[in-house]
């Protein structure tokens, strides 16, 4: 009889013991599968102003990773203010945002120009969004333009980076 309480209770610990060691082996698991999830990225980007301090713009960007690193698709959106409030007739211009991007798979590092908004219209602003893949750095420059975007002037003096793959 007490050789049967004792194995009752051997099989009882030995039943703890491992209902104790199964979540620690799933959490193990789910650390291991946490790690293998490719990382989405959000950051707020700006204020970034034009060189008069006539025209601003900031926003969001959102890197999403596909293929645990590979490839992403980064999506950027933001508003574009015209604080210019003189006139056309006496020098007026509008706001203008202008955006770069270097690809990954590009040996030649160039920069290729994705995306520009113009609005004119003191003293609103303008939504805007994009998106491009596979992109390993992204830039922005705010300036000003004319009512017709054809002469561009007045642009922030250096480029300022929203994403950049070193960031992350």
């Amino acid at each position: 009889m007490i050789k049967k309480i004792a194995t009752g209770l051997l099989a009882a610990a030995a039943a703890t013991a491992l209902a104790a060691t199964v979540p620690a082996a799933a959490s193990a698991t789910t650390a291991v599968a946490a790690t293998t999830t490719p990382p989405v990225y959000h950051d707020d980007w700006g204020a970034v102003w034009s060189k008069n301090g006539l025209a601003k713009s900031f926003g969001h960007v959102k890197v999403d990773w596909q293929d645990y690193g590979d490839t992403n698709s980064t999506t950027v959106s933001g508003r574009l203010y015209d604080l210019d409030p003189r006139k056309y007739r006496h020098g007026g211009l509008c706001a203008y945002v202008k955006f770069q991007a270097n690809y990954f798979g590009d040996a030649s590092h160039e920069w290729e120009t994705v995306y520009t908004r113009k609005h004119c219209g003191y003293p609103g602003f303008k939504w805007y969004s994009f998106q491009e893949d596979d992109v390993r750095a992204l830039r922005v420059k705010v300036c000003q333009t004319d009512k017709h975007g054809q002469y561009v002037t007045k642009c922030t003096k250096h480029w300022q980076y929203v994403y950049s793959y070193e960031q992350m």
